[in-house]
């Protein structure tokens, strides 16, 4: 067996796999399907200072190897989250991470400050990349700038292991990487969601309400591979990749080409086991090739 154990600023994986925001609840709604506690970290919901209803329906549609989603972040904000969610999920032997979002850079540093209370939490997910919501989100993530802006500001207020979670609707990610790591992000994930559409032909109507989504599934798994791939060539913080993942072979994939770890989205819809199976497909790996441990995997792509 070999050693699966991943660090990611001051958090310890006991494996790389983590699941993706928005894609596995708070954790325990997957309990049934399998041993959840077995996941290097559960990326909970995004999360923000206020309560959210999200954007109207219809906010989702199925695309050709993929899905567009225009949820906009709905959750009933940080104090439930503290009330009502945290005492449930504090117990789960694995990192659990809160997806921290804003509309301004004072709700992110609000929303933060809360969550930095909350012992049974290592770490935050900082999304300045959601193309869901009409203020905040993937506004923060286009330039470098505003992106070094909101990231400083929450390394001011948070101590923990701060991970910033990058949008692809840019022209020079790895830019923005930079930007990132150079305010105190401990870590970069990526990609989120790439902006998207889908049209109803027959009504000749979109058929999201808010016209455009965000494009999630194993489509855009090749945009996101070449992303990690510059942005690890880039920074020397550690790198979460995700986008498309739907199979231990995709995870191997992203950690040759520079992942520290992964996270698994929307294919969680498909299987609720994946997880799971990506960390057995992973060990497997490991063992068949004769890396004693995942580690050693970590950019070893090799390029004539």
């Amino acid at each position: 067996m070999a050693d699966l154990t991943t660090r990611i600023g001051a958090m310890t994986m006991k494996n790389p796999v983590m699941t993706a925001s928005g894609t596995f609840g708070y954790g325990p709604e997957y309990a049934d399907f399998m041993d959840i506690s077995k996941i290097g970290g559960i990326i909970v919901k995004g999360t923000t200072v206020h309560h959210r209803e999200g954007n109207p329906y219809p906010r989702m549609a199925e695309t050709s190897s993929g899905m567009l989603n225009a949820v906009g972040l709905q959750n009933k904000g940080v104090d439930y989250f503290i009330k009502e969610i945290y005492p449930e999920i504090r117990k789960i032997n694995t990192n659990m991470i809160v997806n921290v979002s804003g509309s301004s850079i004072d709700t992110y540093v609000e929303c933060a400050e809360k969550i930095a209370s909350l012992a049974h939490i290592p770490a935050i997910e900082l999304n300045i990349s959601c193309p869901n919501v009409k203020q905040g989100g993937m506004a923060f993530g286009v330039c470098a700038s505003s992106a070094a802006e909101v990231v400083r500001a929450i390394r001011k207020a948070y101590p923990k292991t701060l991970i910033v979670k990058l949008s692809p609707n840019v022209t020079d990610i790895a830019e923005i990487a930079r930007a990132a790591e150079a305010e105190g992000a401990d870590s970069v994930s990526l990609i989120n969601t790439i902006l998207g559409m889908a049209i109803d032909a027959e009504r000749r109507k979109p058929v999201l309400s808010t016209v455009t989504g965000g494009l999630s599934g194993p489509c855009v798994k090749p945009v996101a591979l070449r992303m990690v791939w510059q942005t690890a060539r880039a920074v020397k913080i550690p790198v979460i990749g995700l986008g498309g993942i739907s199979s231990w072979q995709d995870a191997i994939e992203f950690i040759l080409a520079g992942a520290v770890a992964i996270q698994i989205g929307t294919y969680n819809f498909v299987d609720p086991t994946i997880s799971a199976k990506v960390i057995d497909g992973i060990n497997e790996y490991c063992d068949r090739h004769g890396f004693k441990s995942v580690a050693g995997l970590v950019g070893a792509l090799e390029i004539s």
